[in-house]
């Protein structure tokens, strides 16, 4: 892959007004550029546009001027003006135009009160790279180790340089100067041990104290990292089986790669232990892609009991009711060149409790060669990946 690959995006353009919301870096701009190339665009980053639109928001229709009804108008960067979104509603009522909302994160809109359009604009995600968006590109070996931004496969030889800027820049800098931090050592300190529990059930207790801050700074931290859309909380599956199950989440990073930074590890060589998580986090992010171009949104869950059994990711593909068990899909995740059947027997455990229905049950690794044992599907990541877009693991 080379700077001037175009990578055709899985993400499609909605016919009416939306809301695109992601972490920085994942392509936003660029998408919008290619799915509205005649739009008309305002970027808040600019300083001026920024200061005149915050004074007076009412500007918004003089700038954009006698445009048609459907004319489409991009707004990037939307949290930076909050107030904004109340002249965006007026005049999607009065000119019947169509918005692109694009921003880094809705946090500033919620907590600001702001007018989220009352439904009026669709709410999309755009997340980093995807293998299936990359195809023949994708290098999996690489992707554990650096992660799957565009600007860190578009410049290969310097993702290490490029993700220190990223948690510099943008971690640090940039959610302070929004506001969402107000104290940057404790952050950074935080975000050291944050990278180095992805993938872990998260112990707010341990996490402060290795962190030196208070536990209720630490839930605030976890908040900023969620709702800027670099962090995900994955919960725990509590189907009431009748034996004791984890409550807690696991926390995981959008990218390995930014995790990786943010624990200062950039320069160390990553071991099996740090790919496993990794691999983890990749089909986390794999998951939640499809969830959003399928626009099927399953939940996603891990599940674990107090004796050991843990499955890596529980897809919820129908609810428990009154006249029916939940039905599930099972997912275990290793970073291994060769499979062990062993592997398989939290799954099938769970699998034969009479609580539950697990539709299908998949192994993934990083082997060559495809497997079906009974009902567990034990496929290579690449093939995996395939299955999962083509539709056929949920």
């Amino acid at each position: 892959m080379t700077k001037n690959d175009i990578i055709t995006r899985l993400l499609r353009q909605p016919e009416r007004s939306f809301f695109l919301f992601g972490p920085r870096g994942t392509g936003k701009s660029t998408w919008l550029q290619q799915m509205l190339p005649d739009a008309f665009r305002l970027d808040l980053l600019d300083a001026s546009l920024f200061l005149e639109l915050s004074r007076d928001p009412h500007r918004l229709e003089a700038l954009i001027g006698g445009r048609a009804a459907g004319a489409w108008i991009v707004l990037d960067e939307i949290q930076k003006v909050p107030p904004l979104l109340d002249e965006v509603h007026r005049l999607m009522g009065l000119q019947k135009w169509n918005f692109a909302l694009c921003g880094s994160s809705a946090r500033k809109l919620r907590r600001g009160g702001a007018n989220l359009l009352a439904g009026r604009a669709l709410t999309l995600s755009m997340e980093s790279f995807s293998a299936a968006e990359l195809g023949d590109s994708f290098n999996l070996e690489f992707a554990l180790n650096w992660g799957m931004l565009p600007f860190v496969w578009n410049d290969p030889q310097y993702a290490a340089d490029i993700l220190a800027a990223y948690v510099n820049t943008y971690l640090k800098e940039e959610l302070q100067a929004e506001g969402l931090i107000r104290n940057v050592p404790p952050f950074v300190r935080f975000l050291s041990v944050a990278g180095q529990i992805n993938g872990q059930i998260v112990n707010v207790q341990n996490i402060a104290r290795d962190a030196a801050v208070a536990r209720s700074t630490v839930d605030n931290y976890f908040g900023v990292l969620t709702d800027t859309l670099v962090g995900h909380f994955l919960p725990a599956w509590r189907p009431g089986l009748k034996v004791r199950e984890a409550t807690q989440p696991k926390f995981y990073w959008f990218d390995p790669g930014v995790a990786r930074a943010s624990a200062g590890l950039l320069r160390d060589p990553t071991d099996r232990l740090w790919q496993g998580a990794a691999l983890e986090t990749m089909i986390y992010h794999e998951l939640r892609v499809y969830n959003e171009v399928s626009r099927k949104q399953r939940l996603l869950h891990y599940y674990r009991t107090p004796a050991g059994v843990e499955i890596d990711f529980v897809i919820e593909t129908a609810h428990r009711r009154p006249d029916s068990l939940p039905r599930v899909i099972a997912v275990e995740v290793k970073r291994a060149e060769r499979w062990d059947r062993a592997w398989e027997k939290p799954m099938r455990s769970l699998a034969d409790n009479a609580g539950v229905t697990v539709e299908r049950m998949f192994g993934v690794y990083c082997g060559s060669r495809s497997y079906q044992f009974d009902n567990v599907s034990v496929l290579p990541f690449a093939d995996f990946i395939k299955a999962l877009f083509a539709g056929d693991v949920f």
